[in-house]
């Protein structure tokens, strides 16, 4: 009996930690889910918001598929004109609705930031806006801490519930 009692509970814990929640302040003080959908057309209204893109041409402007069509003749153009201030408006209204948006090619508003700043950085990666390979790089060096998390969470959470049953 006590040993389902750890198991249900190890099960309990492991749903809540890993189901998150979209939560919202209610005006009697309490608090109520919000339908992420909800999240995802607010955040998507933000790329026809006159007040953030006005000044940028729209050829260079991010796509909802998080992309930067940006040549790399027209680098300092982007960089040095109002392309990369509107692009980053754009980012911080969709941030303030629903941080963890992701676009259509799966990139986070964080992978948009690191491609811009490697992008208008004075290196070897100017110019170089192209978002998607900006995040296969980065799997790329994370992969080996993936497999280390996925390692620990089994030894934590399926090799007890394998060895207990």
């Amino acid at each position: 009996m006590d040993l389902s009692f750890n198991i249900i509970h190890l099960l309990l814990i492991v749903v809540l930690l890993s189901a998150p929640l979209n939560c919202k302040s209610d005006n009697d003080g309490g608090f109520r889910i919000e339908n992420p959908a909800q999240f995802i057309e607010k955040a998507l209204s933000c790329f026809s918001n006159k007040d953030i893109y006005s000044r940028c041409e729209e050829s260079y402007r991010l796509t909802r598929r998080g992309e930067l069509n940006v040549p790399y003749a027209a680098t300092d153009l982007y960089c040095n004109g109002p392309c990369l201030e509107e692009t980053h408006l754009l980012l911080n209204c969709i941030d303030n609705i629903f941080s963890k948006f992701l676009f259509y090619n799966k990139a986070g508003i964080w992978d948009i930031r690191k491609t811009l700043t490697a992008a208008c950085s004075d290196n070897s990666e100017r110019g170089y806006f192209n978002v998607a390979e900006h995040m296969e790089s980065k799997a790329l060096r994370i992969a080996g801490s993936t497999n280390t998390a996925h390692m620990v969470m089994y030894m934590l959470v399926v090799w007890p519930l394998i060895v207990f049953i």
